[in-house]
C-alpha cells in the first residue's frame, strides 16, 4: 500500500514540476538582447577577461570563515546541552576553546591576519 502512495506522490511531483515549467514558458518574460545568453553576466555586456587572478587572501578569508563557523556551531551545541554535560563538558569546552585560541595566536604571529600591502620579509 505504501509503495502505491509513493508512486502517486512521485507522479504528482513530476506533474507539478512540468506544470510550473510550462507556465513559466507561456507567461514568462522574453527578451532578445545580445548579451542575455552570455554565461554568468545576467544580460550585461562583459568587460575584460574572465581569467582574473585573485589574491590568496580571499581564500584565506573563506577558510577562516569556515573554521570560525564550525567553532560557533560546536560552542552553540555545547551551550544547548551545557547543564546535562556538567563539569566534564565544561572542561572539554575550555580545552576546545584553548586550542582554538592557541591556533589564533599562532596565525597572528605568522602574520596570516595582516592585510597590509607592504609586508616585510
Amino acid at each position: 500500500m505504501t509503495l502505491w502512495a509513493m508512486g502517486i506522490y512521485f507522479l504528482l511531483v513530476l506533474g507539478m514540476v512540468a506544470g510550473m515549467l510550462a507556465l513559466s514558458a507561456v507567461l514568462g518574460e522574453t527578451h532578445a538582447q545580445p548579451a542575455t545568453g552570455a554565461p554568468y553576466e545576467a544580460g550585461i555586456v562583459s568587460e575584460g577577461s574572465a581569467h582574473v587572478r585573485l589574491s590568496a587572501k580571499f581564500y584565506l578569508v573563506a577558510m577562516f570563515f569556515v573554521v570560525f563557523d564550525l567553532e560557533a556551531a560546536f560552542i552553540f551545541a555545547w551551550a544547548v546541552a551545557g547543564r546535562q554535560l556538567g563539569w566534564p563538558g565544561y572542561a572539554e569546552m575550555v580545552i576546545f576553546v584553548g586550542v582554538l585560541l592557541a591556533a589564533l595566536v599562532y596565525l597572528w604571529r605568522l602574520k596570516a591576519l595582516d592585510w597590509s600591502e607592504a609586508r616585510p620579509r
